[in-house]
């Protein structure tokens, strides 16, 4: 792939032949040359009016103007201010309600509902039966360009208001509750198994996540003094039928 052209790429990864990412033996790996040709698009691109792409009064690199869908396409972009921009993978079944927004070198497979002030940033992949709540952020990874974007695998449910960024993978079926942040600087305990995630290791598979909080450390003595907490997300059981109960109102939204 590294002999084609930065268009053929995005073109490719449109179609969903090119990823950003890919799982090889059980972990997900940058594609260098992908994102690479991402960065040249940017590097070759020049601010334009985007009237003529029937975007009037935006300015944008000429070649990244928002992909348009017909219903051929079986993808439902609610009327309201939603994009998905040029090099962005969207396939059928998806549902996105505005606002929200798609960015360059995104995957977002079969039936995922995008919700609402939702963002899938730039090379962020989102599996099949996926839940993005109002307020999702998923964070975008293009640079440095060996690091794996955002992963969040099949049959995921991600809560209003949650933020995902830093190559945080989250694996199938996890369940993260609203305003839960995850990233590599906060620290995720499992309160089943009794351990702490290595740093950069994913929520595992059917893990349902809270917001929590812990003590300060001994180098902050005054806020420790203070009683003053900080910011973690804790893995406070695994997901069951009673759970999956639950969630049972995201197939009548479909």
């Amino acid at each position: 792939m590294s002999d084609l052209n930065w268009k053929e790429v995005l073109d490719l990864m449109e179609k969903g032949e090119v990823r950003a990412a890919n799982k090889v033996d059980g972990k997900w790996v940058a594609n260098v040359d992908a994102k690479k040709a991402i960065l040249a698009a940017f590097k070759d691109g020049t601010n334009v009016d985007m009237g003529d792409n029937h975007y009037p009064g935006f300015v944008d690199k000429h070649n990244m103007a928002p992909r348009n869908f017909t219903p051929n396409d079986g993808v439902r972009l609610v009327p309201g201010g939603s994009s998905v921009r040029r090099g962005a993978y969207v396939s059928s079944g998806v549902i996105i309600m505005p606002p929200a927004y798609i960015n360059i070198g995104a995957y977002v497979d079969e039936g995922t509902m995008v919700d609402s002030h939702a963002l899938v940033g730039s090379c962020a992949q989102i599996g099949k039966n996926v839940h993005l709540s109002a307020g999702v952020q998923i964070g975008g990874v293009l640079e440095p360009v060996g690091l794996a974007p955002v992963i969040i695998e099949d049959n995921a449910f991600i809560g209003a208001g949650a933020v995902i960024v830093e190559g945080i993978q989250v694996l199938k079926g996890a369940v993260i509750a609203p305003g839960v942040i995850l990233s590599k600087g906060v620290p995720v305990y499992d309160c089943v198994n009794e351990r702490k995630l290595e740093v950069g290791e994913p929520i595992p598979e059917n893990a349902i996540v809270v917001p929590g909080s812990r003590p300060v450390n001994d180098k902050l003595g005054w806020a420790k003094e203070m009683g003053l907490t900080m910011n973690c997300a804790m893995i406070v059981k695994y997901r069951d039928e009673k759970s999956n109960e639950s969630l049972e109102l995201e197939e009548f939204l479909r």
